[in-house]
């Protein structure tokens, strides 16, 4: 290879094609979702670029208060900040203590509750942002280049629509994969994709695709549903023209996936989604003096770091002694971010914090093991940083996350309800001490690092190749175009059944003259005789 050919790899490789100061509306989600699309904001921001964040008055999550090197729009709405805190930690605690004592009934009814409230939320904040025909007057006079959204709080796709941008979505993840299957038109062949939410690999048994079949049937028809009788009545009504939800998201762009092959198992795509996973990931950054301190106590025995996310804050008095009691019996020394009361089974070896600088800790060559609930960012930085991990999954994607990660190699799962301080001793003891489990995690890690360009620069350069080109509509599928009858070919199958049917009624009639032909020539030949 010549030194020019070395030297244009290199400038690919590592410099990806920018884009002059350009500017891009954002319309985000909130908690988890934000602080992924807040890492994007902060990449384009060192690049030059201008980012205008619309949030509304009640976000738990959005700062709107200093200056952060984003411009912001608050819309009003009549809820509070607490009252969207409120919802998701009863949603939350459900979720991990009720659900799995109620049965199917009672417990769809209460999920249906609580999701109605939430989705009256995105409703008036939907209705209210149409409502500001002076803001998007002045959207339109700034000339955006494009938006960057998160369906998980609806209608930036819609904005986008009456702005006239091009769009990208932001997406951790969706309930069933539904809408990146009917929306996105992304195969997800039942056969060897596992479905979000059943826990299988792709490696599936006949009764696993069975009701891995029937489980996507029911997902798609409760995600369609919801759509036609939440959603697509307000799209129409604010476009003035017969409008749904899922054909607004399918005209986005890009889709930006915030999972790698890392983590997930091998399935088809398309040019326009992009797999981002571990975007927000980066290099330790040395600890505060006492922390430090305290790592270093540990010894050749390391630490461990325990996190159940930054949603629930507190546990029941029976769980949090179980936990501290298994923590109390292993001669790591353990860092827990937890702020509720202090446990009664509390060791000197464990501590507890408000917070903890996670990744830093994930990063620190003492750490043995990460306890998580197996939330996609702290998930990834035990991936970025080769830590091996003991699950204990709340609630939505995260038994899943955990399942991907056991089957793996790479973590121990844990029944958060139902585990004694036994159970979760073992499984720290079998993940510290077992060699495979690091190893298996550290090929993972192999393969998130071993990438062309990092997650975090692949992700703004797509957006700025959307910027760039005015759009990436030659990157969607005709898909899109198509009835779900030529999306299956079920018209082509039904023309080429009514030609083999037609030509078989031709040969049998054919065949049946023919016989009755021959039959009358014999008769009447034996009537001559």
């Amino acid at each position: 290879m010549s030194a020019l050919s070395v030297l244009f790899l290199l400038t690919v490789t590592q410099a990806p094609l920018g884009v002059t100061a350009g500017k891009i509306l954002v319309w985000p989600a909130e908690f988890s979702y934000w602080l992924n699309i807040k890492v994007i904001i902060d990449e384009l921001i060192i690049r030059g670029h201008s980012v205008t964040v619309v949030t509304h008055s009640a976000t738990p999550s959005v700062k709107t208060t200093e200056s952060l090197g984003y411009n912001v729009e608050v819309i009003q709405v009549p809820y509070t900040k607490q009252d969207m805190i409120n919802i998701m930690y009863r949603f939350r605690s459900y979720w991990t203590y009720d659900l799995p004592n109620e049965n199917m009934i009672q417990a769809s009814l209460k999920l249906k509750q609580m999701f109605d409230v939430t989705t009256e939320h995105k409703r008036i904040l939907c209705q209210k942002l149409f409502a500001r025909g002076d803001l998007l007057e002045k959207w339109r006079k700034e000339q955006f280049d494009v938006l960057l959204t998160d369906p998980m709080t609806m209608c930036g796709e819609l904005l986008a629509q009456k702005l006239n941008l091009p769009f990208i979505i932001s997406l951790i993840f969706t309930f069933g994969n539904a809408m990146e299957r009917l929306c996105g038109q992304l195969p997800t062949p039942p056969s060897y994709v596992p479905v979000a939410g059943l826990g299988y690999t792709d490696h599936m048994s006949f009764l696993q695709r069975v009701k891995s079949v029937l489980f996507i049937f029911t997902q798609d028809f409760l995600f369609s549903f919801v759509a036609k009788s939440k959603w697509d009545s307000i799209y129409t009504d604010i476009m003035g023209k017969p409008t749904t939800l899922c054909e607004t998201i399918g005209k986005a762009d890009i889709w930006l996936i915030k999972t790698y092959w890392d983590f997930d198992y091998p399935r088809p795509s398309l040019p326009n989604f992009k797999f981002v996973g571990g975007l927000h990931c980066k290099p330790a950054k040395p600890l505060p003096k006492e922390l430090e301190e305290f790592v270093q106590s540990s010894g050749d025995d390391g630490i461990v770091v325990f996190s159940l996310g930054s949603i629930l804050k507190n546990l029941t008095k029976e769980r949090a002694n179980t936990i501290a009691s298994a923590l109390g019996q292993i001669p790591q020394k353990v860092l827990w971010r937890y702020s509720g009361e202090k446990p009664d089974t509390l060791f000197p070896n464990t501590r507890l914090y408000d917070w903890i600088p996670q990744n830093d800790l994930l990063g620190h060559p003492k750490t043995k093991a990460f306890i998580t609930h197996g939330g996609n960012n702290g998930l990834y930085e035990a991936i970025f940083h080769g830590v091996p991990m003991v699950g204990l999954p709340l609630f939505i994607d995260q038994p899943d996350n955990m399942n991907h990660m056991r089957t793996k190699g790479a973590a121990v799962m844990l029944d958060f309800n139902r585990m004694e301080s036994k159970d979760l001793r073992d499984a720290l003891t079998d993940v510290i001490n077992n060699p495979s489990y690091k190893e298996n995690i550290m090929r993972l890690s192999r393969i998130h690092h071993d990438q062309p360009m990092k997650p975090l620069d692949q992700a703004v350069f797509w957006i700025e190749f959307v910027m760039r080109n005015k759009g990436a509509k030659h990157l969607r599928v005709e898909a899109h175009n198509l009835t779900w009858y030529q999306y299956h070919c079920l018209d082509v199958a039904a023309f080429l059944l009514s030609i083999t049917a037609l030509a078989m009624f031709i040969f049998v009639k054919t065949c049946s003259w023919l016989f009755c032909k021959c039959l009358r020539r014999t008769t009447t030949k034996k009537k001559r005789e």
